[in-house]
């Protein structure tokens, strides 16, 4: 079919559904939803005989859904009508919920269902919900939908509807009815709304007196003597407050500005230096403090963990990761499998921290500099083979990161970016330019071009990733943990740990890996401190979450190839 893809940003699951309808053979065009105007235009452009909206925040125009069929995925059960749905569901302790697959008509959420599909809920963030389960969900209930258009059996039924959970109008989730308050609301309860509010927009609070909205939640001990609602103490950037019953740790906020953007809690709030840092003969509370750095070994295997919020690693996380990484490399490990984090194995630099910097051009430089050592110490690392296990999405400098291991296993549905050009046509860096081609072959700089997402199962058939298994985050875990357990002990290990070191010294020979880090260095410090401002405009944009004013063309393939490179 001819499918336009109509979304408010080109996020996860956008991106999931752009790459599975792809490969199903659907001809496919997507336009952001910039106005009303621009949506009439790329429907008449691209002539759509079903337009699916995977993400939008307001209606289409009645004269386009009333000219084309338009399937909204909704992140809720059949009946549930209006925004935050997914909100709401984790504020109502919803044990199951849902996407649901509608056609557009006059009443908002209120069409015809094409198709559904379910999930069990879990303590987990809105966020981190909406990119799994949520992503999951809407991908089978959409394919669902496509099959009884197909078939011609038209929308569900009564009684097929009755069968179903069934949800209810909700309004608008204002601040007011996210609010915590501090003197009855239990740890559970406050990890509940901060939860409902991550990513966006946090629950407005205040961090020592200054006005915030507050992100990132985890739960810490009792804390003798604390005051529900009292600021207790900081670690790292992470600050801890009190509740009835125990106690929360906040890892990033925003302050209550026009152009305040999110950091970690204690660098959107200095003020927050006047509380005492962590007690170190306070084992319970260092024990529950984030920690998003944890390594692990299981016989002849060694687990490096990193957990960065949003996938974003800035300088100083990068140089921790490198610190690990050279302990777990000394250890006397066959295999050493890097775990990223359940939503993002990696995204690369912080760009968040970058804007924030007195200059964003050093910091940038900075930045970049510490994730291509720890590309660089993979590369370099002889001794023991290494697994990237990208059970979350990765992307620009994060995904080529995950190249630099010898091994890439990866689940089916994670959502890979190899491209950096959509943030000012930044070159990139962490070794590219040697383990792509190494792997990809002639098509690299394609890959590099096309600027497709590709989900993990993708990946694999064009030689980016060795494996995807593993439908659920469990099972992907447990799965890497025994094929690492295997390759460890498999009896031609001498034999690969041989041939790699060999490749590796040809490699050298041919072509020492300091000129490729030198030439990928080289163009970004024209990104960073050239004439050409076209990086630090877009990671403006982004940082302040600035509306789109139009759809990149590669996307939008019903406004035609764009010129140029």
């Amino acid at each position: 079919m001819r499918i336009l893809l109509l979304a408010h940003a080109f996020n996860s699951l956008a991106q999931r559904l752009w790459c599975v309808l792809g490969e199903l053979g659907h001809e496919l065009s997507l336009e952001l939803d910039i106005s009303d105007e621009v949506t009439r235009e790329a429907v008449a452009l691209h002539a759509p005989e079903l337009v699916i909206a995977p993400f939008l925040k307001r209606a289409i125009p009645a004269d386009v859904w009333r000219r084309v069929p338009c399937l909204i995925v909704h992140p809720g059960v059949p009946g549930d009508r209006g925004p935050a749905a997914l909100d709401w569901a984790i504020l109502e302790r919803q044990p199951h919920w849902g996407v649901t697959v509608l056609q557009a008509t006059a009443e908002f959420d209120a069409g015809p269902v094409w198709g559904c599909a379910g999930f069990a809920m879990r303590a987990a963030s809105k966020a981190s919900l909406y990119r799994d389960e949520v992503a999951a969900a809407a991908v089978r209930a959409v394919l669902a939908a496509l099959e009884r258009r197909a078939a011609g059996t038209g929308p569900l039924g009564a009684a097929q509807l009755a069968a179903l959970p069934t949800g209810r109008w909700h309004p608008p989730l204002a601040q007011p009815a996210r609010a915590i308050d501090w003197g009855s609301c239990d740890t559970h309860e406050v990890l509940r709304r901060l939860r409902a509010a991550d990513s966006m927009p946090g629950v407005l609070d205040a961090i020592t007196g200054v006005p915030a909205h507050l992100y990132d939640g985890h739960p810490g001990p009792a804390v003798a003597g604390a005051r529900p609602g009292e600021w207790l103490h900081r670690d790292g950037h992470a600050l801890l407050r009190a509740t009835i019953d125990g106690s929360v740790w906040i890892g990033h906020a925003r302050r209550a500005l026009a152009d305040a953007f999110k950091l970690p809690a204690l660098m959107a709030c200095p003020e927050a230096l006047a509380l005492a840092p962590l007690p170190a003969q306070a084992s319970a509370l260092q024990a529950s403090a984030p920690r998003p750095i944890s390594y692990r070994e299981a016989g002849a295997v060694g687990f490096l963990r990193f957990d960065f919020y949003n996938g974003a690693m800035g300088t100083e996380h990068c140089r921790a990761l490198l610190a690990a990484l050279e302990a777990a490399a000394a250890r006397p490990t066959r295999v050493l499998v890097l775990e990223g984090g359940r939503d993002f194995w990696s995204n690369g630099i912080h760009l968040n921290l970058i804007e924030a910097a007195d200059s964003a051009a050093d910091e940038s430089w900075r930045n970049i500099e510490a994730i291509d050592d720890l590309a660089e110490c993979l590369v370099r690392m002889t001794d023991k083979l290494t697994v990237a296990a990208v059970g979350g999405n990765a992307g620009a400098g994060g995904a080529f990161l995950a190249l630099a291991a010898d091994l890439v296993w990866i689940r089916p549905g994670a959502v890979l970016n190899l491209h950096y050009r959509n943030m000012g046509n930044l070159y990139g860096s962490e070794l590219w330019t040697y383990t792509l081609p190494r792997r990809a072959g002639a098509s690299a700089q394609d890959i590099i071009d096309a600027r497709q997402p590709l989900l993990g199962s993708q990946a694999v058939a064009r030689r980016l990733a060795d494996a995807a298994f593993g439908d659920t985050w469990t099972e992907f875990v447990a799965e890497v943990a025994a094929r690492a357990g295997a390759l460890a002990t498999a009896g031609d290990y001498p034999q690969r740990l041989q041939a790699k070191r060999a490749a590796r010294a040809r490699d050298e020979a041919h072509r020492p890996l300091s000129s490729y880090r030198d030439t990928e260095m080289a163009q970004m410090r024209r990104s960073f401190y050239g004439f050409d401002t076209s990086y630090h405009v877009a990671r403006h944009r982004f940082v302040h979450k600035a509306p789109h004013s139009w759809t990149p063309r590669h996307l939008a393939r019903h406004r035609g190839k764009p010129a140029g490179p």
